[in-house]
Parts: C-alpha cells; structure tokens; sequence
C-alpha cells in the first residue's frame, strides 16, 4: 500500500492508492492490510460489515451517515467509475459542513477512507459502476440520516451534466442546517 494521502480540505479523509503489481499476466494488489492501513491512516479500525452497490450512469446515493453508531467507511470501485464525496457534520468540527470529492475508478485503484462523523455519498460516471465499502458498524436504519446532495450551504460540484437519478430516501434529504448531526 502507497502513503495515504490527506485529501486537503478535510485532512482526516485520505485517498490511499495501492501498489499494483503488473505483468503480461494481468495485475495483483492487496485491497486491504489492517497493520498497513493503521500504519498509513493513522487508526486502528476493525471492520465489521462489507457493502456492495452497483449503479448505472448519473445514478448519485447520498450523502448518509448514521447517528449513534457512526460509520467509518473505506470505499473503492472494482468495475467502472464514481465521483466520491466526504462531507464533515461534527458540529464541533472546525471543518464543519466542508466537503472533499474524488474520482474512484477501476482503473486507478484509489480508495477514500470517511471516518466516522462524515456524511458520504457518490455518482456513478460510468455506464456501469460496481462500489464496493467497509464500515467499521452495522447498519442502523433508525439511526441513518441523509442530507440532500444539492445543498447550496455546503455546495457540493457535482460533476452532472443532467439532473441525477435518486432513491426515493435520497430525494428526501435534509438540507444540513436542519438535519441531525454529531455534536
């Protein structure tokens, strides 16, 4: 594994991009090390729960997070591409309602880890796109909330070119100045 690296705006959310291993035979790269991951992000998670999602173009999921049983996330695509983005919602946070997005895509092999305390949410670019996620908690419908990805105080730049499609959940969001954060 690559040194990950800050994403800037929010420096606890790091783009880690693995070594890959190439030869007329194809490619190999480990998708994840725990010991490696601890060394380079700076945290020593366990993951309990792997997800996966496949999207068509201009598909966008988003932005979720969960109340009482934050998830930390580390999130990357194995067919296609996305534009992925981490939005900070700690209230206490001094990078509070900032927003950081990166391209992920099969091909370069880039992964984003969100920590708990972050809203995330993403669109596929691709005709086709297979995203696959690790949260360090289980899913708590009761505790997932959803912020509206278009909200103009965070102002996300969304790379679309026509309105997104969305889940019904998604179409609901809250806007972030009246939704439910971390304190």
């Amino acid at each position: 594994m690559k040194t990950a690296i800050a994403t800037g705006a929010l420096p606890e959310v790091k783009i880690i991009e693995p070594t890959v291993f190439k030869d007329e035979r194809g490619f190999f790269y480990e998708s994840f090390n725990a010991r490696e991951f601890a060394r380079q992000v700076g945290v020593d998670v366990t993951f309990v729960q792997d997800n996966h999602s496949c999207s068509t173009r201009g598909v966008l999921r988003g932005l979720h997070y969960q109340l009482v049983k934050p998830q930390g996330k580390l999130v990357r695509v194995v067919a296609g591409e996305v534009y992925d983005v981490a939005v900070d919602v700690r209230a206490s946070s001094p990078t509070f309602g900032k927003w950081v997005g990166v391209h992920l895509s099969a091909q370069n092999r880039r992964q984003l880890w969100i920590p708990p305390g972050f809203a995330h949410g993403f669109l596929a670019l691709s005709d086709y796109a297979e995203f696959l996620y690790k949260t360090t908690d289980y899913w708590y419908p009761e505790h997932e909330r959803c912020i509206i990805w278009n909200d103009s105080t965070i102002g996300i730049e969304w790379p679309l070119d026509v309105a997104p499609v969305l889940g019904q959940k998604d179409a609901a969001g809250s806007s972030l100045a009246h939704a439910q954060i971390y304190a």
